[in-house]
């Protein structure tokens, strides 16, 4: 078969019969055969070497199996020596699984081998076969090659993967992550997404399953802390017990190291409270009563409070003594003046100055004030007689009248001559508001001021200008008060550095008048050269103006002129705060009054007429001449250069000029260059007038009407002399219909009870003296306190009763006194409570407190309306205030509806008002010691002044007696005729001369028909004028000689005398040095 199959192989068609080419050729047959052999031995060895595959399995030896299956016989492939054993392995387990299928036992295996033929191979005689032997049965426990290269291929297939896992482990290993990351990923997701649809479900879940595990738990702990409640509790308390002690001692440790802070903070913290409460009390409408009675000891009238007051009542006396005296020491040193300038004249004689010079005496002062510690140390009013001091109570109701009521006194200015009128004031009316020396004063003063103001320009005013030309009563007085003692501060303030800065300027050299300049550089060539200058000397301002050097000279004088200027104008605009309060309110009041009479009139106009009163009148004379009003300190003797008094001078005018909007025409045509600087002046000088006059009411600036009765500690007193008493008397008697026509007006009452106007003897209780006795002088002068009362305001319970206000106030005091002692969120529930044992000591002990203190205070510091009962207890109080409640509420005064809190508002304003009056109180202590200060410099000026006349004097008496004369020299009979003579002059010659420039309700063609008599008094430098008009006699009038300068010296080119002639000023003053002292 094998041959066959060698010849013609499976799968070819055998040729046909007769085919030439299907013949074998012999060649071709024994390659067949030899192919067949072949075959035959291949096979035996692929046999065997599967037997002894088998064979060296059964042995269990890898080794031994390894090299059968490396056998060439066996044709296996794959063979790895490194998996011998898994070879072994796995081959003998599938041998002992057919093994379990049973071993049929036989000799017999068949295999397929190469060529598709099956070769039969005997086990035992290792002998094999093509043909199949009969019987043959498969032993079923061999191993074929399929098997046999199953295993070997699987296992050595299988170590070759895992070496080339070992070889990429790395690139394996980044792989796997890279697999497992995104499979997780993807599992996450998909179980984030799931999760995300169960939400609710799982929430559910988790919320009850969490819940069960906390109330299993709880319910667990709760019964083991029950079952150990003892130990838990006693644990508790000591740990408590430590950590609370712990926490105290370090809190009491940090206090105590930082007790300072804590200190602070504890202070800030009660101000601060303390603060709030008082801005509620201050701000609030309706403060609460917890805040009021926390503030309500405010109002007791402490220690230092009767002190200061006590300090304030012997500051004011000092201080009218000292401005009494000072105006005595100024007036007789004026006359001096006077007198020496005639001695020197020889117009009087020198016993006549020694006379006087007599009275010049330091202890003018000294004796004015031992007058007053007498009546003072005697209690005042007491000092006097008795029986005299009924009627001086009487003057003290008068008084009181006159001060608060500016009426009467505003009438009675106008109801005498000017030059009366003057001396009434300076003498009588300074003293009765003491100078101003208080709020309280002040404001009455200033009320007189403007009521009087008022008066004089509704009456006596007919064109705006005559308040600039004339010399008005009220402007005098205002000007001459505000320039005193009182207001010579602010002027010095003002004006004292920039006037002190041209002082000190010696190349300064003011010179305006291109004659003057002509001169002076006419006179400079002439000292330069030594020759006499070929220029005239004479010469006229045009002629003047010629000359290159003159007009160079005068540009530089403007120039320095507008420089100087400027710094006064620069001082005076910015001190609108520093110029008294009096002076700019009555500036507004004569704006507003000139306004109301004049409506046409415009505000450049009115503000002329304020520059006037504000620049010309108060400011200018101090410019002009600052040693007369202390705006410098002068030695005595001393006096300003010619220089200094030129340059001031032609500052003050330039300043006027610019007040008054007036430019330089005419005459002064060369100081046309200036006018557009006064134009430009005028206006800061507009603006400062103006600011000057906006300032608050009288009632605003010193709270009028708010002070209540609570914080009022003492009563007005005045100082003022016996004369004064007596002439103020007798002026009232004579005009008292003019100032008061209403016949039920209260100062005919006053006037009626005091009777007849007393002698200066019979008021104190002297004997009387002779007309000339100069003791009679002296006692006229002895001043006595008057503490002033008002007769209609009568003190007493009935009264009071009857009296709404007077009821409120005492209503008042007893809500004080209660609540201070019995808390309360309001009035009635403090009224409809009762007071505890506790409350009512401690309210028994305050009022003797308060009565011992009481006991101690000076009589003039005691206040002005009775305290109510303190003897009744705290629910007597309670009880009275009960019915003045009921009672004011029936007159309309107290509204019940809303708990009386308008009475617990009325409280909290006076309590905000006693710290205003004591703020105030300090600052006029202080107010008054600077003025004290001043005036006892100007008193000790005065001093010295009076030194270097006696000295002028003595030195006078020397030369008389080294010439043997007394006191007579040869003009000594001329002058005594010349006193002697009177001169008459009509009307008519009096208008000639220039003297006289009208007369009211008097045509010119009737000033025939008009004498005037002058004549000189008995007291040198006065004389007295008597007046008829058509027949009529005018009462004398004085004209002193000083009032004259003084009038020339400010400037008033007119007056008026009767109040109905005008009359020029400087020719007055012509013809009386003509006619009486032969100048």
């Amino acid at each position: 078969g094998v041959f066959a199959d060698l010849v013609c192989p499976p799968g070819i068609k055998p040729p046909h019969h007769g085919d030439p080419s299907a013949v074998l050729w012999l060649d071709e047959i024994q390659d067949a055969i030899l192919k067949a052999n072949q075959d035959t031995k291949e096979a035996l060895q692929f046999s065997q070497a599967i037997q002894a595959v088998n064979e060296a399995v059964d042995s269990g030896d890898a080794a031994q199996t390894l090299a059968a299956l490396r056998g060439p016989g066996a044709g296996l492939y794959g063979v790895t020596s490194e998996c011998a054993q898994t070879y072994q392995d796995d081959l003998a387990k599938i041998k002992q699984e057919k093994k379990k299928e049973g071993d049929n036992g036989s000799e017999w295996v068949k295999h397929w081998v190469k060529g598709g033929h099956n070769y039969y191979y005997n086990l035992q005689t290792k002998e094999g076969t093509w043909v199949e032997p009969e019987n043959f049965i498969q032993n079923n426990t061999q191993l074929n090659k399929e098997d046999i290269q199953g295993v070997v291929s699987g296992v050595t297939t299988a170590y070759n993967r895992e070496q080339l896992w070992l070889a990429n482990e790395t690139l394996i290993t980044k792989l796997q992550a890279r697999c497992r990351g995104y499979l997780v990923r993807k599992g996450q997701k998909e179980r984030m997404e799931f999760l995300k649809s169960q939400d609710p479900a799982v929430t559910c879940i988790q919320a009850h399953w969490k819940g069960c595990k906390q109330r299993k738990a709880f319910k667990d702990r709760k019964e083991y802390l029950k079952d150990h409640t003892a130990e838990a509790v006693k644990i508790q308390s000591m740990v408590r017990m430590h950590q609370a002690r712990k926490k105290y001692k370090d809190r009491l440790k940090y206090f105590e190291d930082h007790i300072n802070d804590v200190v602070k903070i504890q202070a800030f913290i009660r101000a601060n409270k303390a603060r709030d409460d008082y801005k509620t009390l201050i701000s609030a409408d309706n403060p609460p009563m917890g805040v009021v009675r926390k503030f309500v000891h405010l109002l007791d009238h402490s220690d230092q409070d009767f002190q200061e007051e006590l300090e304030l009542m012997r500051l004011r006396e000092e201080v009218v003594t000292n401005i009494r005296s000072n105006q005595q020491l100024e007036n007789d040193l004026n006359l001096m003046d006077i007198k020496i300038g005639l001695l020197v004249k020889n117009k009087i004689t020198l016993q006549e100055v020694v006379s006087h010079s007599k009275k010049l005496t330091k202890k003018n002062k000294g004796q004015l004030s031992d007058m007053m510690m007498m009546t003072k140390q005697k209690g005042g009013l007491k000092a006097l007689s008795k029986e005299k001091r009924l009627k001086l109570e009487a003057y003290q109701y008068l008084f009181y009248l006159l001060q608060t009521n500016p009426t009467y006194l505003a009438k009675l200015i106008f109801q005498m001559p000017q030059n009366k009128s003057t001396k009434f004031m300076d003498s009588v009316i300074f003293t009765l508001y003491n100078y101003a020396s208080n709020q309280r004063e002040e404001y009455l003063l200033l009320k007189l001021f403007k009521t009087a103001l008022q008066e004089e320009i509704k009456s006596k005013v007919d064109q705006m200008k005559e308040i600039v030309t004339g010399n008005p009563t009220v402007i005098k007085m205002v000007v001459s008060f505000h320039r005193g003692a009182r207001g010579q501060n602010a002027l010095r303030q003002i004006l004292a550095p920039v006037v002190k800065e041209i002082m000190d300027d010696k190349t300064l050299n003011i010179k305006t008048d291109p004659v003057d300049i002509y001169k002076g550089w006419v006179n400079q060539m002439e000292s330069q050269t030594g020759e006499a200058s070929k220029l005239p000397y004479d010469v006229t301002p045009e002629q003047a103006m010629s000359h290159e050097e003159v007009r160079t000279r005068l540009e530089a004088s403007i120039k320095n002129m507008k420089t100087i200027t400027d710094k006064f104008l620069s001082a005076i605009i910015v001190s609108v705060e520093k110029i008294p309060y009096g002076m700019r309110f009555i500036s507004k009041v004569l704006k507003d009054t000139l306004h109301e009479k004049f409506p046409d009139a415009t505000e450049d106009e009115l503000l002329k007429i304020v520059g006037n009163l504000l620049y010309y009148r108060y400011m200018n004379p101090a410019i002009v001449a600052p040693d007369a009003f202390d705006i410098i300190e002068m030695s005595a003797g001393g006096q300003l250069t010619t220089e200094q008094r030129r340059n001031l001078g032609s500052v003050a005018k330039m300043l006027q000029h610019a007040a008054s909007n007036k430019m330089f025409l005419g005459d002064n045509a060369h100081l046309n260059p200036i006018n557009e600087y006064l134009s430009t002046s005028y206006q800061k000088f507009r603006r400062f007038f103006l600011a000057a006059c906006d300032v608050p009411s009288l009632e605003d600036k010193f709270n009028v009407d708010q002070y209540s009765d609570l914080v009022t500690v003492t009563k007005p007193v005045i100082y003022i002399s016996i004369g004064e008493i007596i002439n103020t008397h007798t002026l009232l008697l004579d005009h008292q219909d003019a100032i008061a026509p209403e016949h039920n007006d209260p100062i005919h009452e006053l006037l009626e009870d005091l009777g007849e106007v007393p002698t200066v003897e019979s008021l104190i209780g002297e004997n009387p003296l002779p007309a000339d006795d100069p003791n009679k002088e002296l006692m006229g002068k002895t001043e006595v306190s008057l503490t002033l009362t008002n007769k209609f305001d009568v003190p007493g319970e009935a009264n009071a009763e009857m009296d709404a206000k007077t009821l409120l106030l005492n209503t008042k005091r007893l809500i004080v006194d209660v609540i201070r002692f019995q808390p309360g969120e309001t009035l009635t529930e403090i009224l409809d409570s009762t007071a505890s044992p506790e409350q009512e000591a401690e309210y028994q002990r305050a009022m003797q407190r308060r009565a011992i203190r009481d006991a101690n205070t000076p009589e003039k510091m005691k206040q002005v309306k009775p305290v109510v009962d303190d003897s009744l207890t705290l629910q007597g109080k309670k009880d009275k205030i009960k019915s003045n409640l009921q009672r004011l509420a029936e007159l309309g005064k107290v509204h019940p509806e809303n708990r009386y809190q308008d009475l617990i508002n009325d409280i909290a304003k006076d309590i905000r008002n006693q710290r205003r009056y004591r703020q105030r109180r300090k600052a006029e202590l202080v107010k008054l010691q600077q003025t004290n200060a001043a005036l006892n410099s100007k008193s000790n000026f005065y001093n010295v002044q009076i030194d270097s006349y006696n000295q002028y004097i003595k030195t006078c008496m020397d030369n008389l007696a080294s010439k043997g004369k007394l006191s007579k020299k040869p003009g000594d009979n001329k002058a005594k005729k010349s006193k002697q003579v009177s001169q008459k002059y009509t009307a008519a010659r009096l208008h000639e001369k220039g003297v006289l420039i009208s007369i009211e309700d008097l045509q010119p063609n009737q000033f025939k028909n008009a004498i005037f008599e002058i004549s000189p008094s008995e007291t040198v430098g006065v004389f007295d004028v008597k007046a008829k008009f058509m027949g009529v006699h005018l009462e004398t009038l004085q004209l002193e000689y000083q009032d004259l300068l003084q009038l020339q010296y400010e400037g008033v080119a007119v007056m008026k005398l009767f109040d109905r002639a005008t009359i020029n000023v400087n020719l007055l003053i012509f013809l009386l040095n003509k006619k009486f002292y032969g100048k």
